[in-house]
């Protein structure tokens, strides 16, 4: 009797995460009978998680913080966007051969360009932060071929960095600049700090005002931190990253079983079992 193929997502913490009930979702749209689990790994155990999984059977994983870059030094070979970012959020296991593929970046351009309706082509983007969750979506963002981006980061040698790495890839501007911005104006803002969003900056404030802001993390029940900022500061719409989160879950699935689900479908299923909801509706639409 074959046994149900087994997946899962590791990461510490891993309580929080709807990637379990995200691909439940998936399968019984496509018909695919799958078990996906959660996998708690301690910061330093990784490796050792993750080989037990794949030795007692497991197919495929995704992998969230602390532990992609860990992930994409353990896999067998990389495709072309986790090798650019150094980055791992899907394992695919065939035979004795695991292959890492990044798929955070793709979901994020997906939500914004499907799911929101937007076009990247042209548009002045500043993202705010410079650790792993922006450096994963880069070379997506800029395959898309915003007019400029500007990286701006508490620390600014950070913000060189990931300039540094990722400057081949881009033909219109790439800039590093602190968290005192200069005085542009930009199309759209995407938050990847962690944590609170308190008290910004007068010119990171002036930045908000009137632009489309976007935020990597999200809350089922309410506005993030800096979606509840950005809309005090006269952003023009704003959103949150359950888009992004169900879009990359998305990707792993079909390179998992060949299929690609109705991502939207299953981001409005999630929509309307939240209690997020403003005097315009769903904070995500």
């Amino acid at each position: 009797m074959n046994e149900t193929p087994r997946y899962a997502v590791i990461g510490n913490p891993i309580a929080h995460s709807l990637s379990p009930q995200v691909h439940a979702e998936f399968a019984r749209e496509c018909g695919i009978d799958l078990d996906y689990g959660k996998l708690l790994a301690p910061v330093d155990g990784f490796a050792k998680v993750t080989q037990a999984f794949f030795d007692s059977g497991g197919r495929g994983m995704n992998v969230t913080a602390p532990f992609k870059g860990d992930a994409a030094r353990w896999v067998d070979s990389l495709d072309d966007n986790a090798a650019l970012t150094e980055s791992v959020n899907t394992i695919d296991f065939t035979g004795a051969r695991s292959r890492g593929h990044s798929t955070d970046g793709p979901g994020l351009v997906a939500d914004l360009t499907h799911g929101w309706g937007l076009t990247l082509t042209g548009l002045r983007i500043l993202i705010l932060g410079a650790g792993g969750a922006i450096r994963g979506v880069m070379p997506a963002f800029l395959a898309s071929q915003p007019k400029r981006m500007v990286i701006a980061n508490r620390t600014l040698a950070r913000a060189e960095s990931l300039v540094a790495q990722f400057q081949h890839l881009s033909t219109n501007p790439l800039e590093a600049q602190s968290l005192d911005l200069d005085d542009s104006q930009f199309d759209l803002v995407i938050n990847a700090t962690s944590g609170a969003f308190d008290a910004p900056s007068p010119r990171i404030a002036r930045a908000l005002n009137r632009a489309l802001c976007y935020d990597l993390g999200y809350d089922l029940q309410q506005d993030t931190p800096f979606c509840r900022e950005a809309r005090r500061r006269g952003a023009e719409d704003v959103r949150d990253g359950l888009g992004m989160l169900v879009w990359q879950a998305a990707l792993s699935f079909q390179i998992w079983h060949g299929v690609l689900p109705d991502a939207e479908a299953v981001l409005c299923r999630f929509i309307r079992a939240s209690d997020c909801f403003g005097e315009s509706g769903p904070c995500r639409r």
